[in-house]
């Protein structure tokens, strides 16, 4: 086999992809972007995703909105239950559990918009579901109130709209930069609101409008810059500035800008709408239009659209029912979506300390990192199957430390929002070392993730962590999940440092990958908090979600958060038969405080799927010698949690993390230690599924006897050879070659 192509991350290449011819195995009629848009029946949160257009990695997710002011579920600004639209906008974020973007709102009319109207933004129109579709690259409604039409592509950093009006009816367009996020006390911070700061509209010609907006919010001062073109000219233009019509105006500045175009119907019923954004400035909009968006022809942007998607879902291919695939390639789908396109055509970008940078030719700079989700199963993910990306993610997070001093924490738009707790960049670059990824600057990864451990910093008080081996409650909030989750981050510095032959610093980074264990509590069975003097905190109640010493769980979901030390978790509890005994009530008790946590989800006793700090805990039997229990366990979660319906997933899909659980799942395996570059069996779903990787080897995972009664895993060998141990490693992977199951 040819060694494949690198990974699309614009769409210069797009002129050669219009002439591919779809296969036979078209991986994107499996994908169902309406999975995950809806609350289930439990109330748990929605997968948070969207429906819209979007392109691998793309600077533009361009959606409808259902709310008429996003707010933190979804996060996405569409809810499946909703059955009005209020615009479509060309910025969203996937899964997450806070919002931001939300950015350049247009809205199709067909009648005129008085200036009262356009003040008052009052211009949402209902739909049904009977009128909508959508698959990878495209999107469709019919808008009920004015019998308009929209169909949305994108391209990596352009917005493609498709409006076909009713004949003979007025043709309005709305253009709205005053769309957005919850304004007022945000659900995660005192100190943050979402206010626009200052924007501007200003007509260029009758075909061309320009502008950009400068918001603050989860990400700080973010600027957004757009141009937007038209098929046909605007007959008329009304602009406003909240209340205030500017008149015969071509440009108003402000912080509440709209405006109504009208179009003559006699120009035709269809109209065109280009709209490229750019976090730099107009120039860069401009080029990024130029490239992307040349062309009229709505259908092409479309096809293209769908042949780059068909290309990157094809990386791997499962043999299965039409159920399974489409869960498996729509979970494959949201995880390719992002970290998002953060720099122009010519490569300049925003950096983080807001001066214009720019990349060297050929490479693109990525924002949004997720990093506490998607550390665990998505950035392994995009190693195992897309390396050439997984390194540009490596890259960019290396540039991220070279202005700030650490590795990102939350990256949203070029800034760090500091959202969420650890220093989850380090697994990713570990991950990246200990796989011997090409493409990265090995001594820069390494010193990066060596000065965020010991350079203090929001939630990381490396000098309170070296003082006392733990954080103590007093000092520092969430202190229990901090020291876990810093433990964890300090034994992948450890890893990176052995395999480099750095030995004092591999000494201390597995010291301190050790103080999780001056937490545990032998009394109790729990990791629970210290104060200061080493005393133990009185009101412990490890059912309660309330206590400030933990994270988005209770003292049983983050009991089990040693995954670079199962065997010192194993000895805290006198062996292996301890440990099993705490696990089994793990998954059985169904107690509660009386406390409700919107984040945990997705139970199956204490465990809570649907949020990430459980996600490991499923394969942790392994360790103790348990196979068949991880392996009814992994069954369990795949067929209750996951289903091909807008209500599939069993909480936020967190950019991608939700979905990379299952695709890992599904396939046999999953990173357990994520950083370490290894994994461990579990049970496949599919009787056949083949890795298609980069380097030209394929790897297939086989079992010929796989039924959906046969769970249980007999034997597995890798090339002929038994696994014993049920560890994979990358090299492994990577190799080429047949990962066997036999099932019993």
């Amino acid at each position: 086999m040819n060694k494949r192509k690198p990974f699309l991350t614009s769409l210069l290449l797009l002129p050669l992809l219009l002439s591919a011819q779809t296969t036979s195995n078209d991986y994107t009629r499996f994908v169902n972007p309406f999975i995950g848009t809806q609350t289930d029946e439990t109330g748990a949160l929605s997968g948070s995703t969207f429906p819209g257009a979007t392109m691998p990695q793309g600077m533009v997710q361009l959606s409808p909105e259902t709310e008429q002011m996003v707010t933190w579920d979804p996060c996405s600004g569409y809810d499946y239950n909703k059955d009005v639209i209020y615009g479509f906008t060309h910025t969203h974020l996937s899964g997450t559990g806070c919002t931001d973007l939300i950015d350049v709102s247009l809205m199709p009319l067909s009648s005129a918009v008085p200036p009262e109207q356009l003040s008052a933004a009052d211009f949402g129109q209902h739909y049904s579901h009977e009128k909508e579709s959508a698959r990878p690259g495209y999107y469709q409604v019919l808008l009920q109130e004015s019998g308009v039409n929209v169909e949305l592509s994108a391209t990596t950093r352009t917005g493609i709209h498709r409006y076909t009006f009713p004949e003979g009816k007025p043709q309005t367009v709305v253009l709205d930069l005053d769309r957005g996020t919850f304004r007022g006390e945000a659900y995660y911070s005192k100190r943050r609101t979402y206010d626009v700061i200052q924007a501007q509209i200003r007509l260029v010609d009758d075909h061309t409008i320009e502008g950009y907006r400068v918001i603050t919010g989860w990400a700080k001062l973010r600027k957004v810059y757009f141009r937007a073109e038209f098929s046909k000219p605007f007959s008329q233009h009304l602009l406003m500035n909240g209340g205030l019509n500017v008149g015969n105006s071509d440009v108003v500045n402000g912080r509440t800008l709209r405006t109504a175009l009208t179009f003559d119907p006699k120009e035709g019923n269809e109209l065109i709408v280009k709209v490229a954004i750019s976090p730099v400035d107009h120039e860069g909009a401009r080029k990024n239009m130029l490239a992307e968006a040349k062309s009229w022809r709505f259908d092409d942007y479309a096809q293209a659209a769908h042949d780059v998607w068909q290309r990157e879902l094809s990386r791997i291919e499962v043999e299965g029912t039409d159920e399974q695939k489409t869960i498996f390639y729509t979970g494959l789908y949201h995880v390719l979506m992002q970290p998002n396109t953060m720099s122009d055509v010519d490569g300049r970008y925003m950096d983080t300390n807001f001066e214009i940078k720019q990349m060297p030719e050929g490479q693109a700079y990525h924002s949004t990192f997720s990093l506490w989700d998607t550390f665990r199963a998505a950035h392994p993910l995009y190693t195992l199957i897309a390396p050439d990306v997984a390194a540009q993610f490596v890259r960019d997070m290396v540039l991220h430390h070279q202005t700030y001093g650490y590795l990102p924490i939350w990256d949203l738009w070029g800034q760090d929002n500091y959202c969420m707790i650890g220093n989850h960049a380090i697994p990713v670059l570990a991950d990246a070392i200990m796989a011997e990824l090409p493409g990265i600057d090995v001594e820069a990864a390494y010193q990066a993730m060596v000065e965020s451990s010991t350079r203090s910093h929001f939630n990381s008080p490396f000098e309170v962590w070296e003082k006392y081996g733990y954080m103590p409650q007093t000092l520092q909030d969430e202190s229990v999940s901090i020291t876990m989750e810093q433990s964890f981050d300090d034994a992948c510095v450890a890893l990176v440092a052995k395999k480099l032959g750095k030995t004092d610093d591999y000494e201390r980074f597995h010291r301190r990958s050790m103080f999780y264990k001056n937490l545990f509590d032998p009394a109790t069975g729990f990791f629970r908090p210290k104060d200061e003097q080493g005393r133990w905190m009185e009101g412990f109640d490890p059912l309660s979600y309330e206590q400030p010493c933990f994270v988005e769980g209770n003292a049983w979901q983050y009991l089990w958060f040693v995954p670079h030390d199962p065997q010192g978790l194993i000895d805290l509890f006198g062996g292996e038969k301890g440990l099993l005994k705490k696990l089994d009530e793990n998954f059985s008790l169904t107690a509660t405080s009386g406390e409700v946590n919107g984040n945990a989800s997705g139970f199956i006793g204490q465990y809570a799927h649907g949020n990430e700090p459980s996600h490991h805990t499923v394969y942790l039997y392994n360790f103790a010698g348990r196979h068949e229990r991880t392996q009814e366990l992994v069954e369990q979660v795949r067929s209750e949690f996951y289903r091909a319906t807008p209500c599939g997933y069993a909480g936020n899909d967190d950019c991608g993390q939700m979905s990379a659980w299952y695709i890992f799942s599904a396939l046999g395996f999953y990173p357990f230690h994520a950083g370490s570059a290894e994994y461990v069996i579990g049970t496949p779903l599919f009787a056949k599924a083949t890795l298609h990787l980069e380097n030209g080897h394929d790897f297939v995972i086989s079992a010929p006897n796989k039924t959906t009664e046969r769970i249980h895993v007999k034997s597995v060998k890798l090339n002929g050879k038994p696994i014993k141990d049920y560890t994979l490693t990358h090299q492994q992977i990577m190799s080429g070659g047949v990962l066997e199951f036999r099932m019993k």
